[in-house]
């Protein structure tokens, strides 16, 4: 039984009187969350002057937290499903609030970056169990409202991420520098824990399921293979074992999907269905989410850039990053119109996220030593258009030939890829740009090229969006209480982006031929 169907069933006295204070609570757990995935870009300069931070370091703070995120949501959901939501939310909501104080309290990088890693442990125990919540304690015909108010707390997560820092970093409280960034989760997170502990109620589902906890293992290890060399190759001078590694990232995940097959045979659950992958949508999604949320990692080289080429205050980069969501809420209003195109949407917005970019690349390279945020605005506007694009549709059609049974397991499997993509990003794209910066290039030289790459790796991630299944997709038969495991990874491909996507990214669809 899943969550929605568990909730509609249940007689109206269940629904809990409280159930809108509660929504407000868990809803700022979610905010934090959303904020601390926006919020260290800003500080990353700053960081890097007080710790004596490598590059490579200043990128595994980043993608630490993406990775553990990524790696653990699913086996945080199902923890979620059967120990009950509210332990598990509890949980995760007081081991977050100790690791962002150890995050504050870091007094070398590596301590940042183990915080982080367990920073984004914790979240992923937290988060998936607010939808699931939200499912239980609302009747259907409330749900809709209560949904508007999730996406509004990811839209000012979204974007009160990088003010907030660039206003802690500005005030320098207690002569702190960075680090209230996250030391201001700290009371706020209490205050919540509190507020969570009297107001949520227990739930969970009647059915049990294993963990598969090796398999989780496997596929972390396959994707660090990956991700270690990519950062730390360049400080290590590239030795043979680098290349080994990266070499031995896709036999380590072809022996995950092997190691799938044997749990699913044993009539375990596994934690990605390897069935999914033989359709063309899930395996085409996957590939082109990676690839386009790769190019995410924009935000890592123009915060830097800014501020250590271009003499940004915090405050300063902070506003020129959320000109970005203009976009996206532009986008937003457009792309359900153009949804039953499928394919191509995301060709085209994929297209215009690389132009975009390039907007981007040329207002760096031609404005250099004068730049200013409004300069860099058409660029960030287009680019926001072109993710919004995108996101929704994407999700959209890999559903679109789901059955409703594999519909959650689809979008878990695309929003991890979505995850996985930032991370790789950030070292793909990261080792480019600091590898020019440390070869004594000059900041904007540097910048052009990172940017370039990102506008590369849009324009791979629309040619590949061409093994998307072709047609229309009909969207009319859309249900607006989707299955609570696509809802909830909504959400994860929100965070990955630090903004909202259109609702309609988990409405049931078909493609038409």
């Amino acid at each position: 039984m899943t969550v929605e169907e568990q909730a509609d069933t249940a007689p109206p006295a269940q629904y809990s009187p409280k159930r809108w204070a509660t929504l407000a609570v868990t809803l700022f757990a979610v905010f934090m969350d959303m904020v601390d995935n926006t919020v260290l870009n800003v500080a990353l300069p700053a960081v890097q002057q007080d710790l004596d931070a490598s590059s490579a370091q200043l990128e595994w703070s980043v993608a630490g937290y993406t990775l553990a995120f990524a790696a653990a949501m699913i086996t945080g959901a199902r923890l979620g499903d059967q120990l009950g939501r509210r332990r598990i939310y509890l949980i995760g909501l007081g081991a977050f609030v100790v690791t962002s104080a150890l995050a504050g309290a870091a007094v070398n990088p590596e301590m940042l970056i183990a915080s982080r890693i367990l920073q984004g442990g914790a979240a992923a125990l937290m988060v998936p169990q607010v939808l699931a919540m939200l499912q239980v304690d609302f009747p259907k015909s409330e749900r809709p409202k209560a949904m508007s108010m999730y996406g509004m707390s990811l839209a000012v997560g979204g974007i009160g991420g990088p003010l907030l820092g660039g206003v802690l970093l500005e005030a320098d409280l207690f002569g702190l520098g960075w680090r209230p960034v996250f030391y201001v989760n700290v009371p706020v997170g209490l205050a919540a824990l509190v507020a969570a502990a009297i107001l949520t109620r227990e739930s969970r589902v009647e059915t049990r399921e294993s963990f598969d906890i090796r398999g989780t293992l496997i596929a972390t290890v396959g994707l660090i293979s990956l991700l270690f060399p990519l950062v730390q190759g360049r400080e290590l001078d590239w030795p043979w074992w680098t290349f080994a590694l990266m070499i031995a990232c896709p036999v380590i995940l072809w022996l995950f999907v092997r190691y799938e097959h044997r749990v699913i045979a044993r009539g375990e659950s596994p934690i990605i269905d390897p069935a999914l992958l033989h359709h063309r949508s899930s395996l085409g999604g996957l590939l082109v989410a990676i690839l386009f949320f790769c190019g995410m990692a924009y935000q890592l080289v123009l915060t830097v850039h800014l501020q250590t080429g271009e003499g940004y205050s915090p405050i300063r980069t902070a506003v020129a990053l959320v000109t970005f969501t203009v976009g996206v809420g532009i986008g937003s209003a457009v792309a359900p119109q153009l949804m039953p195109l499928g394919r191509r949407v995301v060709l085209l917005g994929c297209a215009v996220m690389a132009v975009g970019m390039g907007v981007i690349t040329w207002t760096v390279d031609h404005w250099s030593g004068s730049l200013e945020w409004w300069h860099l605005a058409p660029g960030m506007i287009v680019s926001g258009i072109g993710l919004a694009m995108v996101a929704g549709t994407l999700l959209t059609i890999v559903l679109a030939q789901m059955p409703k049974s594999a519909s959650g397991a689809a979008s878990s499997l695309i929003n991890t890829a979505i995850q996985i993509g930032v991370a790789t990003g950030v070292a793909i794209v990261g080792t480019v740009y600091f590898t020019l910066l440390e070869d004594r290039h000059t900041p904007t030289d540097s910048a052009v090229v990172g940017l370039l790459t990102v506008v590369g790796l849009y324009t791979l991630a629309g040619l590949l969006a061409l093994v998307l299944p072709p047609g229309r997709v009909d969207v009319s038969d859309v249900d607006s209480d989707a299955d609570t495991d696509a809802d909830s990874d909504h959400h994860h491909a929100t965070a990955a982006v630090g903004t909202a996507l259109p609702p309609e990214a988990g409405a049931k669809a078909r493609v038409a031929p």
